[in-house]
């Protein structure tokens, strides 16, 4: 009797996900949330590909969150590599979430430098929670490849990434500032800027090494 009652209580939840409201996409996966089930993971996850609303799709994230991680790491992990941008994206953004470390195989070169800015950023964030001790240099090496790529907020995000990766980031920043891009140069001593001197704000340490840059500088005189 039970078992019928939470079959029956689960049709309506998962068909509320499909809702054209998002109201009530959102109150669906809450829903979900509230009382996991594993059945519902592959909805859930299918369903993150295509919700355009944000705090449904942070909902969603939060449901997959309630799961068993042995249910959801299996299907985040085939979703990284959809061909479905948004797909990518969002499986990463929960993997983050989740925190498992045995996610992070997934977390190739590939989607380091996606050629979608969303997944690449969500790529680096990701990579940032999972990075096993010790393989923080490679990663950091790996993120300095992108310096320079996209409008600010993507640097922005880049730059935090790096930061939150420790002194380890020096030699793959130090490299990057003899770069013969002068974006990269920017970028490089923007985020060595932040890395001694958090409080500095992006926005602030960018501008400045524009300048340097521009004036032929290396950002390292009166060092």
């Amino acid at each position: 009797m039970t078992v019928e009652r939470q079959d029956t209580d689960a049709v309506p939840a998962l068909q509320g996900l499909e809702d054209g409201r998002s109201s009530v996409r959102l109150r669906a996966a809450l829903a979900v949330g509230t009382a996991p089930d594993p059945r519902f993971v592959d909805k859930l996850v299918e369903r993150c590909a295509i919700e355009p609303e944000f705090f449904v799709r942070d909902s969603l994230t939060w449901a997959l969150t309630r799961h068993p991680v042995s249910v959801t790491l299996p299907a985040l992990v085939r979703e990284v590599r959809s061909e479905c941008a948004q797909a990518r994206s969002q499986a990463l953004h929960t993997l983050s979430k989740i925190g498992d470390r045995q996610a992070w195989p997934a977390i190739t070169r590939a989607l380091l430098s996606d050629a979608d800015d969303e997944v690449a950023r969500s790529a680096w964030r990701t990579a940032v929670v999972l990075v096993p001790e010790g393989e923080e240099s490679a990663l950091a090496a790996v993120l300095a490849t992108q310096l320079g790529r996209g409008e600010r907020e993507t640097q922005l995000s880049l730059s935090r990434a790096l930061v939150a990766l420790g002194e380890v980031i020096a030699p793959a920043l130090r490299a990057a500032t003899t770069a013969p891009d002068p974006g990269v140069r920017a970028h490089a001593l923007a985020t060595e800027r932040l890395l001694r001197e958090p409080d500095a704000g992006f926005e602030f340490a960018i501008e400045e090494a524009k300048r340097v840059v521009a004036l032929g500088g290396s950002g390292r005189e009166g060092r």
